[in-house]
């Protein structure tokens, strides 16, 4: 890195954490970059168990601010406002980072003086740590310069999600406010952020991302709370963006290439929480179909019939409850064997394994 290292702020936001912030928070503490270019601030949503105490512990290495539950969005905004740095690194109190991150996202700014955001593969662990999986990306450059592209960066915004996510101050300024509809800022600043002038993601894991029962995006225990949150988060994206990546420049076509595999899927999780007309299930599973397969061979078009079928014979909601069975039991891998279609989108790169966090990570 060169000698003018950019002074970073990162920005942990935390809610009733008690389990899981002393290691997020030492996880930061243990960067290999350099401490004085660096400030800690943590956005405490209103805990109401011993997360403040823990904290407290961390004082004067921090700066804690604590405030009214409000939401993620909220406290994304209080720690903002009190960032001082050129570049911004985002937490989530129940994950953490691996030693070299902030060294290496830097690195990455330092050397793509024109990118707006960088983002990187990682692990997902299970509550008590354990490494379950590791996502890579494939590809590691995302931007909205034309239909093509932008349809291809939508699924990779996973390596965007909070604690993989920073981005230039000056960039960032021109994404907010984040609508306080939502239930997430990283979706809506991150999009504009490609638009603006790209993301590089690195593929290196350089974050442990914690799959947990209380988790708000991707619970270890799934149920009615999840989905709507996603339903929400979801429909608000496809409400708030296509006026902001428009005021950005971006052409409609674009726009809609970028957004438009997140509308089936928001659709499909309204029916899967009020149901609805079989009808409608059979529009939107063949939709779905189509926005993520091409050039199935007669085994896959044979398979997708039958399953077109159960959509027009059952009820929207036991159509749903089957395919998440199907999904549980890992069913794919017979299908398979009856045919086969391309993805359309680009395939993440998945390592399952379980092991134990390294040396020196509490469990």
């Amino acid at each position: 890195m060169s000698g003018s290292v950019p002074t970073v702020s990162v920005v942990v936001n935390t809610y009733n954490h008690e389990r899981f912030i002393a290691q997020a928070l030492q996880s930061v503490l243990d960067q290999t970059f350099p401490a004085h270019q660096m400030e800690i601030i943590v956005v405490d949503d209103g805990s109401t168990d011993s997360t403040p105490q823990i904290i407290q512990t961390f004082l004067p290495r921090i700066r804690y601010l604590r405030k009214e539950n409000g939401g993620q969005v909220s406290a994304f905004h209080a720690g903002v406002a009190e960032a001082t740095g050129e570049i911004l690194a985002f937490l989530d109190g129940d994950d953490w980072w691996a030693p070299e991150k902030l060294a290496a996202v830097v690195d990455a700014f330092e050397k793509n003086p024109a990118i707006a955001c960088v983002g990187h593969a990682y692990h997902e662990v299970d509550a008590n740590g354990r490494i379950i999986a590791t996502m890579i990306p494939s590809a590691n450059h995302l931007s909205l310069e034309n239909a093509r592209i932008a349809r291809l960066s939508y699924p990779l915004g996973v390596f965007l999600g909070t604690s993989r996510f920073a981005i230039r101050r000056a960039v960032l300024e021109k994404t907010l406010p984040v609508p306080s509809d939502l239930p997430f800022f990283d979706n809506f600043v991150f999009s504009q952020a490609i638009a603006i002038s790209g993301a590089l993601l690195l593929s290196q894991p350089l974050c442990y991302y914690r799959l947990h029962a209380n988790n708000l995006w991707a619970s270890s225990a799934p149920d009615q709370r999840l989905l709507w949150t996603k339903h929400r988060l979801l429909s608000g994206l496809l409400h708030h963006l296509p006026p902001r990546l428009a005021s950005l420049g971006v052409p409609k076509d674009v726009v809609d290439a970028f957004l438009d595999p997140g509308r089936p899927e928001a659709e499909r999780l309204r029916l899967k929480l009020e149901g609805g007309k079989r009808s409608d299930t059979f529009r939107i599973e063949r939709a779905c179909f189509h926005v993520a397969y091409r050039n199935p061979d007669i085994g896959y078009r044979l398979f997708k019939s039958f399953v077109l079928l159960l959509t027009v014979l059952l009820p929207a909601r036991t159509f749903y409850r089957l395919r998440d069975w199907y999904a549980r039991k890992n069913f794919i891998r017979a299908r398979k064997l009856l045919g086969h279609a391309e993805p359309t989108e680009p395939q993440t790169s998945i390592q399952r394994h379980e092991v134990a966090v390294p040396n020196g990570q509490p469990k």
